[in-house]
């Protein structure tokens, strides 16, 4: 029996007709921060109130239909210079709550150090509505940890935490005549005024300092710097004056986060990708996998269906084929794609049918992907190719008929309506009869926004996966030809011909026909190239940055 929280309870947590207040930390940015706790709390919210800044962290494990009311922060400023307010926070949290609803207050960070968290749970205390705390990983402790900067080491270093927007001549005064770490939140505008009260109050101008912008994203930068020269630094880099210099950031100083100590422990900005705008033209469905390995290289995945699925135009053919499996006409059935699987599954439920029926039919799948989409649907594939992954491949692997063994020498082989006849003539030089059925069709998809083909052409992606030769074609078609400076990469030799067909330069073959293996195989050039960079003593830029106008060094 698996352990259970002692904050959840089958029951919902609505007491003398008031609802609950989950307060929720979301964390510096990245998703993956996300406590089980926040998902699950998340999962259950009817209303979810969030700071701009986080809401689509955890919008995503919010139920289809969940209430996000906007929310309108209330500050000094706003109210001096007349703005006018709609609703401030309290009062959504606390007009949603009171109408017995289940509310999720999500807030950056961790809630404990968040003031206007702290003032929103007092108010639900004071009109006895129940809430809970859902701890968060705070900015001060996972950006440094995103950057590679440990704040102690094994002799215990003192650290010490700051936020620069409230500290005073005492605060300073204090941190300054430390020699321990220090922890300051601030902005990238303000971080060199905050080094100058460091070192006004004692701090050495030589002591290392990092500056970490946008942390645990895949915008994430960070700079060496020390705190008598990061003024000079963000001048002569051209970092300030920025549009940008209001955003936070987090700077840790201290002899133990030393830059040369950084460059052994910078874990998340040397990942082979990191930053790398990947464009992956596929269908959304089939992109799902190959989009979460590439953002385990750091990349940041941007899809684009290339290709729709729809319906055959003539359905009759379908519908009895799968009258067919019930009633025992054959003996395997053979998928050749995810997308053949959801078009029997579909099917299926049209007629009231699940995975039982698939009883006494062996059950064959192209590849992986395939595969994990019978298993999904309840259907353990008997035969998956052992080798190559594709039509050839399942060839190698299925046996030819034999009348003693085989009670019946049919197959059932649903596929899309260009699909190759390469599996049909294989299976009938084994001896098997084919049912060779039309699933479902496959067309050019609508073009993708303005924006998207304005990168596409323009060199705003770092690099374009193609999974198939229509895939080329496709994208060419509804989005135009991907800039000379865009890495391309092919998932086979016949995919890279009809790329060079197309004009574009091939850079990355993947060694197996396989979306993982194309996908691991651009890390490996990514990984190429960052070391390449590094030994040669460049700076490690993104291929995009390569091209006219581009700028070598990014702030966000």
């Amino acid at each position: 029996m698996s352990p259970t929280s002692p904050t959840t309870s089958p029951v919902s947590p609505v007491f003398a007709g008031h609802g609950h207040v989950t307060f929720l930390g979301a964390g510096p940015g990245d998703p993956g921060l996300l406590t089980l706790r926040a998902v699950e709390a998340l999962a259950g919210a009817d209303v979810l109130i969030a700071e701009p800044e986080v809401l689509e962290v955890v919008r995503g494990h919010a139920r289809a239909g969940v209430s996000t009311p906007e929310l309108t922060v209330v500050d000094e400023a706003s109210t001096t210079a007349g703005v006018p307010v709609l609703r401030d926070a309290v009062n959504l949290v606390m007009e949603a709550a009171r109408g017995g609803r289940r509310v999720v207050r999500a807030v950056t960070g961790d809630p404990g150090l968040d003031g206007n968290a702290g003032a929103e749970m007092l108010a639900c205390a004071a009109e006895g509505i129940p809430f809970e705390v859902v701890p968060g990983v705070a900015n001060v402790v996972g950006v440094p940890a995103y950057a590679g900067v440990p704040l102690r080491d094994e002799q215990g270093t003192d650290v010490r935490f700051v936020d620069a927007r409230t500290a005073d001549d005492r605060c300073w005064a204090e941190v300054g005549a430390s020699d321990g770490t220090v922890v300051v939140s601030t902005s990238l505008d303000s971080v060199a005024a905050a080094a100058g009260e460091l070192v006004a109050a004692g701090r050495k101008p030589d002591t290392p300092l990092t500056v970490t912008i946008a942390g645990t994203t895949t915008r994430q930068r960070t700079w060496n710097v020390t705190l008598g020269t990061i003024a000079q630094v963000f001048k002569q880099g051209k970092v300030l004056p920025s549009p940008e210099g209001h955003r936070p950031v987090i700077a840790v100083v201290g002899e133990r986060s030393a830059p040369a100590q950084r460059d052994q422990l910078s874990w998340f900005e040397s990942k082979p990708l990191f930053g790398w705008r990947v464009l992956v033209p596929r269908t959304k469905e089939q992109a799902a996998s190959l989009s979460d390995q590439l953002r385990s290289y750091g990349a940041v995945p941007h899809e684009v269906p290339t290709i729709a699925v729809e319906p055959p135009r003539t359905p009759q053919q379908m519908e009895r084929a799968v009258k067919g499996l019930v009633t025992g006409r054959y003996e395997w059935i053979a998928f050749t794609s995810v997308n053949a699987v959801k078009a029997v599954r579909e099917k299926f439920e049209e007629y009231g049918l699940d995975a039982r029926a698939f009883a006494g039919i062996k059950v064959a799948a192209v590849g992986e992907q395939t595969a994990a989409a019978l298993v999904d649907f309840g259907v353990k594939p008997d035969l998956v190719p052992s080798g190559e992954q594709s039509a050839a491949g399942l060839l190698e692997d299925w046996p030819p008929y034999d009348p003693v063994f085989d009670p019946i020498d049919r197959v059932f082989l649903p596929r899309a309506d260009i699909a190759t006849e390469t599996l049909v003539a294989g299976l009938i030089e084994l001896g098997w009869e084919v049912d060779d059925v039309t699933a479902y069709r496959t067309v050019r998809a609508s073009p993708p926004p303005a924006d998207t083909r304005e990168a596409i052409k323009g060199g705003g992606f770092d690099a374009v996966l193609f999974t198939s030769s229509s895939t080329v074609r496709n994208l060419v078609g509804i989005a135009g030809k991907p800039h000379n400076v865009t890495v391309i990469a092919c998932i086979g030799p016949a995919t890279a011909k009809t790329a060079e067909e197309h004009g574009l330069r091939v850079d990355v073959l993947s060694p197996e026909p396989s979306v993982h293996k194309l996908a691991e195989a651009l890390a490996e050039f990514g990984l190429r190239r960052r070391e390449a960079a590094l030994e040669a003593g460049d700076p490690v830029t993104r291929p995009s940055e390569r091209r006219p106008g581009a700028r070598r060094r990014r702030t966000t």
